[in-house]
């Protein structure tokens, strides 16, 4: 059947598959399954194939063999409904025909593409039953499945139990950590590797990389950065982009506009815009939109990201006008608008407080507001202290089904703010009736290559006596600069004292604190907050820059924010 090979390969369209078909059918060759699942296999996977005419095929083959089900089920898990893989499993495990090794690996495949995790245990018990267990690749194949279903404390159970590991096993686990919320272990799996003489590749980088990103660890980026180099791994767009990704999101924009300058390789659309977006967040909106403007000088079209980066741009940075003309640009420029960059209009008009036309730009939307609008509008609401438009967003909020807890909490600091504390406990009571919690707010902090993570009001950390010791210092220190308490962001009807105190154990204010004991004098103090900072945080932040000359950049949940002199780089905008 080499021949079958020879003639599939130059079926470059559909329309000439079907004209083979019709000849293998003419010639008799279609009755030999061989043949047969040759054919499915290319009209299930190939780009000239066609998935529904494959599977209507084989819906018509009474007693299907075991390479024509692999054939369906491959291409399946490779579709837009990878579930549907599964189902053609179910269905071959009761038929006379039981799966083999591949059966099982292109429906774990599935399972790692639908995010299947209930479905991924009972492949794992028939690989164990069929005796497939002993398959380093299926093995590796059901432990991403795992990783990327989100059942990582199985998937960790599958690789400590592999008695061979390759790369890919190596950097599932890796990226499954990074991607679920476990980063920390991400990155001493990363070391891991290394010290177990295991070479890492571009993927494994990637995932090390995007765990950095989200732990805000400079340090250790520093050090997977220096890898690639060493590696020249470098010369591969993908990483290049990762690690502008990687030193932006650790609050080191300058390093990310060096790797951006200083690449080897051809930039892409999407380097571009993770550099504008990078500018964007840390509230260089000139330098963005200039950067923008040169995307096009250099034959690249702006698309609808790089237009959204270039509107946060204006947003960080209070570039009213700039943002509504690059907003009116996409529709002249034939570049389509969806709900994200109607949203960043919103927080650009609310944060600037236009919240009239904020709203009208809700309202001019020609597709219904999501759940982030009405929350954006809330927020500015708050910030400028308008009940009437904010109970509008609450309203629709409620209407949507909303039950995050920062829509509570919006409104509730709202009323409180206004000294309306019955409103506050009528909202209170809501959430208790909702069974809604409040996200509590924590602070990462790298020193010395480990990452330490303070809550509000923590003590868990063996040095807390020496951080409450360095903090009553602070307190006395930014007194003598005139600091008073900002207790208006204590939304609860307690005494000053009470406020005060609770105020000033801020999980940011924690953070830095032990930054300050830890680390030798005018050196960086680099801080990842979950939440957005409060505004106490900020000006205490700012004097603690001033007074004991340091630099120190806070990453909160929008944005960053780099305190140095007694000055921020948000210039008290956001």
């Amino acid at each position: 059947m080499a021949y079958v090979d020879s003639l599939l390969s130059k079926c470059t369209c559909f329309s000439k598959l079907k004209q083979l078909q019709a000849h293998l059918i003419i010639t008799g060759n279609f009755q030999f399954y061989t043949c047969r699942a040759k054919f499915l296999d290319f009209c299930a996977v190939s780009s000239a194939g066609n998935l529904p005419y494959a599977t209507h095929i084989f819906r018509h083959i009474t007693s299907p063999f075991k390479n024509e089900w692999n054939a369906i089920i491959r291409g399946l898990a490779q579709s837009h409904k990878p579930i549907d893989a599964l189902t053609f499993y179910v269905s071959m495990s009761r038929s006379l025909c039981k799966p083999d090794a591949l059966t099982c690996s292109f429906t774990l495949k599935a399972c790692a593409r639908a995010l299947a995790r209930s479905e991924t245990p009972q492949l794992h018990t028939h690989v164990i039953r069929f005796g497939f267990d002993a398959d380093v690749l299926l093995r590796t194949t059901l432990l991403d499945a795992y990783s990327k279903s989100g059942d990582l404390d199985y998937a960790y159970k599958v690789f400590d139990e592999m008695g061979v590991r390759d790369i890919a096993s190596w950097n599932a686990l890796i990226a499954g950590l990074a991607q679920g919320n476990r980063p920390t272990e991400a990155l001493l799996l990363f070391k891991k590797m290394r010290e177990e003489d295991m070479e890492p590749n571009e993927v494994t980088v990637l995932g090390a990389l995007s765990a950095c990103s989200q732990l805000g660890a400079n340090k250790e980026g520093e050090l997977v950065h220096e890898y690639i180099k060493s590696k020249n791994l470098d010369c591969k767009v993908i990483v290049c982009n990762a690690v502008i990704d990687m030193y932006a999101k650790c609050g080191v924009v300058g390093r990310a506009y060096e790797v951006f300058s200083e690449m080897k390789c051809l930039r892409t659309r999407v380097t571009w815009n993770t550099m504008i977006m990078a500018l964007a967040i840390y509230g260089d909106g000139e330098q963005a939109l200039e950067l923008f403007e040169r995307m096009g000088q250099a034959g690249i079209d702006p698309d609808s990201v790089s237009y959204l980066a270039a509107i946060c741009a204006c947003n960080h940075a209070g570039m009213v006008e700039e943002g509504m003309k690059l907003f009116d640009d996409m529709d002249r420029c034939g570049v389509s608008k969806n709900v994200k960059h109607y949203g960043s209009m919103v927080d650009l008009l609310g944060r600037a407080g236009r919240l009239e036309a904020a709203y009208k730009i809700v309202q001019s939307m020609p597709t219904f507001p999501d759940v982030v609008l009405w929350q954006t509008l809330l927020g500015a609401s708050k910030t400028y202290g308008n009940v009437e438009m904010a109970e509008i967003a609450s309203k629709k909020l409620v209407e949507m089904g909303s039950n995050h807890c920062g829509d509570f909490v919006l409104l509730s600091n709202l009323y409180a703010a206004q000294g309306r504390w019955h409103d506050v406990r009528r909202v209170r009571e809501a959430m208790k009736g909702q069974d809604v919690k409040k996200v509590p707010g924590f602070s990462y902090i790298e020193v010395g290559g480990t990452i330490y993570k303070f809550m509000n009001g923590d003590k868990n950390h063996p040095k807390w006596n020496e951080i409450y010791w360095k903090l009553d210092e602070v307190s006395l220190r930014i007194r003598e600069y005139g600091y008073v308490a900002e207790t208006n962001y204590v939304f609860h009807d307690i005494g000053p004292e009470e406020k005060e105190n609770a105020l000033f154990y801020h999980s940011e204010k924690l953070a830095v604190a032990f930054g300050l004991i830890s680390t030798p004098d005018r050196t960086c103090i680099s801080v990842n907050k979950n939440l957005r900072i409060c505004g106490d945080c900020h000006v205490v932040i700012k004097l603690i820059s001033k007074i004991y000359e340091r630099e120190i950049i806070v990453r909160d949940r929008t944005r960053f924010h780099r305190f140095k002199d007694g000055a921020c780089s948000c210039k008290e905008y956001w």
